[in-house]
This record gives structure tokens, C-alpha cells and sequence, in this order.
């Protein structure tokens, strides 16, 4: 039996919230709304991590941070953990990246074959976070509010030119794929960095969401004494302090956001289009690395596990699967496994050690009760934060923090705090005995200080004398591009060309 090809988009920080049953009807992402009629749609994914390199190593790898070792944006991925594009390629794949996965360290392919352009972000350890000086800004790499005071328009940007890039390398590449000259089958993930603050975006997009009623939060900020303590820490690591946020500022924010979102569908549209076009089938995924706050409690960008930041879309078109929406908690690790499963390969030389569960069960109605785990342990913290949603309740726990509990269903904005309620307490203690089998908080801690602390001494090392960067160098080559002598222009005309003539 022939394996299907598979196309991956993921986004970055795209807030799950406004996709409860794919794309809200007040976003404009025609293409999104036709890839969502058919999909399943998982309306509570959670993210990993919410951080960009964490929560994209958890996705390719089935693993959370405590496993993988990726605790923030400067830890290195290692090589010898297995990810899908491993899976897929030693059973016949041909694995493509164009686009951003935020490897940190020397390895820039992690089973990818083949990679089609360099990462947006530095490969190598310069981000890293640092818990022997709480509080310290690392200000040249560390979030502030200028990406909030600074929204509007520009027709071109940093990101802007990245994402062109991004898909038109990806359109390319299925074009390539489409001539046949590998009959292999594909894996193609097309990973963009929007709608990643700053929040600027072209005219066309913005001009959309002129009259739009979403350009305030549902909640307004609060106070800085009214936020718990990893809250406060946000903010502190945003030097909110040296900017005055108005209402104004708020808006602008949040409708390049969302003009993003109607950017993001442009650029899928295209990749889609020349699928249908040159005739290809895949079954395709659509999901983020982790949200956006979006000013919710005066909060902006992730680095929470609040629902803004920690839950992302996710939709999975494929054939025999049911079109419709699942409220099940899942998370981002269950897609390698899913990936596997939709592929029909096993992982069974490592299941007892991945963490992931495939989708496939849940998606053909068999029901699931294990918890959603997340980890969080990069700026803004002093120490490892921890969460489960099960079932209806979220549980949050870090050492140095009150224990928070709550309950979405009949509070989805997370503004009560049931964890000293007495009518809770069995859900509680449920949660604090799932999390303390779960996690050993301690060593998890002593094991971040002991990475940071050696990726400090290797960065300042590297850096002095020769400087040989990670960063990934597309190669191209030219020798082998178009036409050249050692070629026959009959056969290269018709080769490159689809359809060919007989």
C-alpha cells in the first residue's frame, strides 16, 4: 500500500482561542475556513511549551521540555532524539522544511533531508535564560512593549520577507515534487513566523479589519499587585514599566494581529492551490508552536500557561477521518506519534519513552481521559512552571508560586482561583498527586541550572577567536540549477516541465 504524501503549516504564536471550530467567523481566512470544512478540528490543543523553540521541539519530537532538554530559545536540540521527520525518512520519506523550527545547536536538520531556507532566529546558545540572577533583562534579545506601542502598517518587515520567502520556496517545492523525479513519498512542512509580534502588517490586510468589534481584549488589563506572581514576572521581564499603553496602542496591536492571521491565509492559499493545481494529494495538518495573550489582563506575547498563550489551533485533513470538532484536551507532542500513525509506521523500537499519544483513536470516537501536560521553564522564570488540563480543570503548580486551579468551563478567562476552595479540594489533590508522580520539580530544576550554566561558559567561548555560526546556509547548486553543459536542453525543458508532454 502506498503511503500518503503529508503537508505540514505551522504558524507562530497564533492564539487557539480564536479558532474554536477552526478560524472565527469574524476572521477573514477563506482558506483556513475551506481547509477547516475539512478537517477535525481540535478545539483544546495545548502547546508543550509555550515558547517558540520548546514548543516547536515538543511537536517534532513527541516530548516535553523535561525529556528533550529544549527548555527555552537558546537550548540545543539533540541530535539523537528521534522526530518525525526521522520516523518518516528512514520508512521512505522524502522530509522538506522550508521555514522556521528554531533549532539551537549544530545539528539544523533533524531529519529533514532536505531544508529550503535558513531560520528566522540564531542556532546558537547567545538566548539563553540565566536563574542565578532573577530578575536580570537580557535587554538586546528579551520581549518589551514596543512591539505594542510600535503596531501599524509597513509594506515590508524582517518577518514580511522571511514568510515570502517561506512560501514561495514552498510553492517551488511542490512544483519539484509534482515532476516526478523522486517517486518517493513526501513530507513537506511549511513553517511561517507570523502572526509573531511586532504587530505590523501590509495595508491590504489591515484595511480588512477596519470595522472590526475584536480590537479590545474581553479582559482589560488589571492592576500589576492584582497578578500572581509568574504574571508579575511577565511583566517585569517585558520592562512594562518604560512604556504607557493606551487603549489606542491596544487596538492597533491586535488588528495587525489579526490582519496577520488574513496574511498567514494568503500565503497557505497559494501553497494549496499549487497543490490542487499540479494534480497531488496530502493529507494536511494545520497547527501553531503556542499563542498570544493579546493584551488579555494587560498580558502580550506567551511565556503563560493562561489560555491565550497555551492553546493553539489544530486540524487534521485526512481521508477516514470525521469532519468535525473534538473537545477532547489534546497537545502539540501527540502529533509525531499521529504523524506515525497516519503514515503507518511504527514507533515502537521507542514508545515506552515518548511521551505523545497518536490522535488516530480519539479522531475514530474511542474515548480518552489522560491529561494534558505542559512545562514552561525559560525567561520570566525562576524556576520550572508545570500544568495538566484534565478534564474540565487546569492545574498549574511551580515551587515558588501558589498552586492555581480552574475550572473553564464555567470560567474560560481563568480569573478565579479554586485551589483554596474547599468544594474543590478533591480535584485538587487529584491533580497534586497526578503532578507529583509526573514530575520530580527539584531535579527538574537543578537540571535547567545545570544547561544554563554550561551554555553560558560555551557561548562566551565560541564567540571569541574564529566564530563558526550554526546557522543553517540553504545550499544551492548553481552547477546543477537550470541549464549548464553537462546537461542535455531537450531532456532538461521537458523534465521541468508539468505537465510533461509524452
Amino acid at each position: 500500500m502506498s503511503k500518503p504524501n503529508i503537508l505540514i503549516f505551522m504558524v507562530d504564536q497564533l492564539n487557539g482561542t480564536l479558532f474554536p471550530d477552526g478560524p472565527a467567523d469574524w476572521l477573514h481566512a477563506p482558506n483556513l475556513k475551506k481547509l477547516a470544512s475539512q478537517s477535525i478540528r481540535f478545539e483544546n490543543c495545548y502547546t508543550a511549551s509555550p515558547l517558540c523553540a520548546p514548543g516547536r521541539a515538543g511537536f517534532m519530537s513527541g516530548q516535553l521540555p523535561s525529556v528533550s532538554g529544549v527548555y527555552d530559545n537558546a537550548a540545543e536540540f539533540p541530535s539523537d532524539l528521534p522526530t518525525y521527520a526521522h520516523h518518516l525518512r528512514a520508512a521512505g520519506y522524502q522530509t522538506i522544511l522550508s521555514g522556521k523550527m528554531h533549532f539551537v545547536g549544530p545539528d539544523q536538520l533533524h531529519g529533514f533531508e532536505e531544508r529550503l531556507t535558513t531560520d528566522i532566529y540564531p542556532a546558537d546558545f547567545g538566548w539563553t535564560p540565566d536563574y542565578r540572577k532573577p530578575g536580570e533583562r537580557i535587554d538586546w534579545w528579551y520581549h518589551n512593549m514596543g512591539s505594542v506601542t510600535g503596531a501599524g502598517i509597513a509594506e515590508i518587515s524582517n518577518q514580511m520577507e522571511y514568510d515570502d520567502e517561506v512560501a514561495y520556496e514552498a510553492v517551488r517545492k511542490i512544483y519539484d515534487l509534482a515532476r516526478g523525479h523522486d517517486e518517493r513519498p513526501w513530507c513537506l512542512t511549511v513553517s511561517f513566523t507570523h502572526p509573531h509580534d511586532p504587530y505590523v502588517a501590509r495595508k491590504k490586510y489591515w484595511d480588512l479589519y477596519e470595522d472590526c468589534d475584536h480590537l479590545l481584549p474581553a479582559i482589560e488589563a488589571m492592576p500589576y499587585e492584582h497578578h500572581d506572581p509568574h504574571s508579575q514576572r511577565i511583566f517585569d521581564a517585558n520592562d512594562w514599566r518604560s512604556f504607557s499603553i493606551t487603549e489606542a496602542h491596544i487596538q492597533r496591536a491586535r488588528r495587525a494581529y489579526f490582519a496577520n492571521i488574513s496574511y498567514l491565509d494568503d500565503k497557505i492559499g497559494e501553497v494549496l492551490d499549487t497543490l490542487e493545481s499540479t494534480n497531488q494529494e496530502a493529507i494536511i495538518l494545520f497547527l501553531s508552536d503556542h499563542g498570544d495573550m493579546l493584551g488579555e489582563r494587560g498580558l502580550w506575547f506567551k511565556m503563560t500557561f493562561f489560555e491565550g498563550s497555551a492553546r493553539v489551533p489544530l486540524m487534521i485533513s485526512a481521508p477516514n477521518i470525521e469532519q468535525r470538532c473534538e473537545k477532547t484536551p489534546v497537545s502539540t507532542i501527540d502529533l509525531c506519534p499521529t504523524l506515525c500513525d497516519l503514515a503507518g509506521i511504527s514507533m515502537e523500537s521507542i514508545e515506552p519513552w515518548t511521551q505523545g499519544e497518536s490522535l488516530i483513536p480519539l479522531a475514530n470516537g474511542i474515548k480518552r481521559t489522560s491529561p494534558v501536560a505542559m512545562e514552561y521553564a525559560a525567561e520570566a522564570s525562576y524556576a520550572p512552571l508545570v500544568s495538566l488540563r484534565s478534564g474540565k480543570y487546569k492545574y498549574n503548580r511551580c515551587k515558588l508560586d501558589p498552586d492555581q486551579l480552574f475550572d473553564l468551563d464555567a470560567d474560560p478567562h481563568e480569573l478565579n482561583n479554586l485551589a483554596d476552595h474547599p468544594e474543590h479540594a478533591e480535584a485538587l489533590s487529584t491533580l497534586q498527586n497526578m503532578a507529583e508522580q509526573r514530575w520530580d520539580l527539584d531535579r527538574f530544576d537543578t537540571d535547567v541550572r545545570r544547561s544554563q550554566a554550561s551554555r553560558w561558559v560555551v557561548y562566551e567561548a565560541l564567540r571569541n577567536g574564529k566564530y563558526f555560526p550554526w546557522d543553517y546556509q540553504p545550499l544551492k547548486k548553481a552547477s546543477e540549477r537550470f541549464m549548464r553543459n553537462h546537461m542535455d536542453l531537450n531532456e532538461v525543458e521537458n523534465n521541468q516541465r508539468f505537465p510533461r508532454e509524452d
